[in-house]
């Protein structure tokens, strides 16, 4: 069981190792992007960003200690002329692994270890992200407090605004059931004159049937005096 093995020894010894680093350390800073092992590109992360970290202080001790790990000037040169004034605003993460899929033959997992600032296409991207991404700070006590009052503003100002909305929906209904109620008054009394005028009606008949009797009885009297 490997407890507290740390370190990767991608099957080498020490010096193998580090002279193995150093020279893809030097191939990354010069040409900014290779293909490797996914094993090999993780132990070389540990080995690269702690230098690239050193270039940011651009001094004759610093230039020394990363020309003590890569052994070659002319990548020391490229690191901090280049490199370093690139990757200035940048507090770590200098490195990207985009894993490829796995190799013919023994089918080792393989990808691309590359420095961050250099590939533009990811760049614009995270630039949009960054313009449409919104975040939230937290704000001070007095902030707050003018926040509270201003919400408790706006609800005083709404319970202002709905007292007499409801005032006027109280009238129309009053209104509305007063003017539903008239026309029904009206059609009662219609009905009640009707009910009266019918009787008045059969007694003018009876009356006149009357006076029709009283004209036939003086006729008929008129005609025996004549015959007398």
């Amino acid at each position: 069981m490997r407890h507290g093995k740390k370190v990767n020894h991608l099957s080498r010894q020490a010096p193998h190792r580090k002279a193995m680093l150093a020279n893809m350390a030097c191939s990354l800073i010069e040409h900014k992007r290779i293909n490797t092992t996914v094993a090999k590109a993780k132990a070389l992360q540990k080995y690269i960003e702690p230098l690239i970290t050193k270039s940011k202080t651009d001094s004759t001790h610093s230039r020394r200690t990363v020309f003590s790990y890569l052994k070659s000037k002319e990548s020391v040169t490229e690191l901090f002329r280049e490199v370093s004034t690139k990757v200035m605003d940048r507090p770590g993460g200098y490195t990207r692994i985009l894993k490829t899929g796995f190799r013919l033959g023994d089918n080792a997992q393989m990808c691309f270890i590359e420095l961050v600032d250099y590939n533009e296409n990811m760049l614009k991207d995270s630039k949009s992200k960054k313009a449409t991404s919104k975040r939230r700070r937290g704000g001070s006590k007095k902030t707050d407090e003018k926040i509270v009052s201003a919400v408790e503003t706006k609800v005083e100002d709404v319970a202002v605004v709905e007292e007499p909305k409801a005032e006027k929906v109280v009238e129309t209904k009053v209104e509305d059931v007063v003017v539903v109620e008239e026309p029904k008054a009206e059609e009662t009394i219609i009905v009640e004159d009707a009910k009266v005028e019918e009787p008045k009606a059969e007694d003018t008949e009876d009356t006149q049937e009357a006076a029709n009797s009283n004209d036939e009885s003086t006729n008929e009297d008129t005609e025996e005096e004549k015959k007398d």
